[in-house]
């Protein structure tokens, strides 16, 4: 990795730089400094998950409306997400399957997609930098965009939040 392509934190004479020499050769630390922005991404999270579960997205005010259904009147396909999670952190799943299932779908996905990313940062492994084939990806995205449209056609109001 050439010095242009590195974070700045990690540039020589960079703040991280001098911590990350003086714990070379000790495994533990190594390990630490590797899992840095994964257990980041995991705190950060975790609070954005305890703040849902705290304060109520099903009271009026406390969130913003979704842009998309003020302009338009019609669900996307993150409507209803974060009342999706307030139900799971209070264990409520049924009422969270109605909500939207595809947020509810999407967490497994993510957190594998996670661990992935956390174990080859412990083993001091390349990351990859694609997340699945690319007729996965678009595969996907064809889900979404049929979720999107079923979900405010009348026959698909059952996926409506």
């Amino acid at each position: 990795m050439t010095h242009e392509r590195r974070p700045a934190l990690l540039q020589p004479g960079g703040p991280l730089t001098e911590w990350r020499d003086r714990f070379r050769g000790r495994p533990a630390a190594a390990v630490t400094l590797r899992l840095l922005r994964p257990g980041g991404v995991l705190l950060l999270t975790t609070a954005v998950v305890s703040y849902i579960a705290a304060v109520d997205p099903n009271e009026q005010g406390h969130y913003p409306t979704c842009p998309f259904l003020a302009l338009t009147g019609l669900q996307c396909p993150g409507c209803g997400s974060m009342r999706t999670i307030h139900a799971l952190a209070h264990g409520d799943v049924p009422t969270a399957l109605g909500l939207n299932v595809l947020t509810l779908a999407a967490i497994p996905a993510l957190a594998f997609f996670w661990f992935r990313w956390a174990k080859a940062r412990a083993q001091d492994r390349p990351t990859r930098t694609k997340a699945a084939h690319p007729a996965l990806i678009w595969a996907f995205f064809g889900a979404v965009l049929l979720f999107w449209l079923v979900r405010n056609l009348p026959f698909g109001s059952f996926l409506a939040a």
